[in-house]
């Protein structure tokens, strides 16, 4: 059976990073469901036209085209040997519709790495981010701070925080990802396929666990 893996992780836990780092040690493609979107809506496609009434609505994309795009995407030759999904699936029941699929191609869900970290921490890493107005370098007021307060180092103009940034902002996104996300975690808990890894320690030392749960350095 062909192995295919998801990455699960809240916003600030470093998925993104790890994702592209995974998929280039294990060889395989790193498939974000919003750049499946990007693409179908950017080329057109049957599906993006689909997509897009509902987002031009402002409603969710419903299941059915979501998976379709993703399924047109995991047919493609350079995922003949298995895939990191990041993104997808979101529900338990795109989850069902997923293991069906891959079963039907000779693949399987190998295991589902959950890069977890304190909501605090998370909250932490994400909301003390400022921005310089003139050129956009970013600064972060705990791990690479200005030398001067509210002052960029390179080009002397003020910093700000954007909306997002905001600890306010921060704290619900965070707060609506594990309540979105729970039912998902637990549907693969159950599967006894989620390994949870310490998001908290040092990027490489997070590389490495990721890398043993899904077995890339055994092959």
């Amino acid at each position: 059976m062909v192995r295919f893996y998801v990455l699960l992780g809240p916003p600030g836990a470093g998925k993104g990073t790890q994702a592209a780092i995974i998929a280039e040690k294990c060889g395989i493609p790193h498939i974000s469901s919003g750049n499946i979107f990007r693409e179908n809506l950017e080329k057109n496609t049957e599906l993006g036209k689909q997509a897009r009434v509902f987002m031009e609505r402002g409603e969710l994309v419903p299941d059915d085209i979501t998976i379709r795009m993703v399924e047109d995407r995991l047919l493609k030759s350079d995922c003949a040997n298995g895939a990191l999904l990041d993104g997808f699936p979101r529900t338990p029941a795109q989850a069902e519709a997923l293991a069906v699929f891959l079963a039907d191609h000779q693949g399987e869900i190998f295991c589902v790495p959950f890069i977890n970290v304190d909501s605090n921490e998370l909250i932490d890493r994400l909301s003390g981010r400022w921005t310089c107005k003139a050129e956009g370098h970013v600064y972060h007021s705990k791990y690479n701070p200005p030398k001067n307060e509210g002052v960029c180092d390179l080009d002397g103009s003020p910093l700000y925080q954007r909306n997002d940034d905001k600890r306010e902002t921060v704290q619900q996104r965070i707060e609506v990802y594990f309540k979105q996300t729970a039912p998902l975690i637990d549907f693969y808990k159950e599967k006894g396929l989620l390994v949870e890894i310490d998001g908290a320690k040092p990027i490489d030392e997070v590389t490495q666990a990721v890398l043993k749960v899904v077995a890339c350095e055994a092959e």
